[in-house]
């Protein structure tokens, strides 16, 4: 399972804006291109483990911050669909 998650955080810690426009669209999650834009360059280069619960919760309060409580609600459960 060790590698799964490597590869799920690999790809959370390089994720596009574009990336995470197509990921939402296929999980029915509402974000528009700005939103996407500044949520990619917080999670880019950041080392985040979206496994970790304490992790997890710093950087979906960041999401927030920078896209709302709304759109970080919805990217919190993208971040749940990906971690089972």
């Amino acid at each position: 399972m060790k590698i799964f998650e490597n590869i799920i955080n690999h790809k959370i810690n390089t994720i596009t804006a574009d990336e995470l426009l197509k990921y939402a669209d296929q999980f029915n999650i509402v974000i528009n291109r700005q939103q996407a834009a500044k949520i990619s360059a917080y999670l880019r280069g950041k080392n985040i483990n979206i496994f970790d619960n304490t992790q997890r919760t710093q950087i979906v309060r960041e999401i927030a911050k920078v896209a709302g409580p709304e759109t970080a609600r919805e990217v919190n459960k993208l971040f749940m669909s990906f971690t089972k």
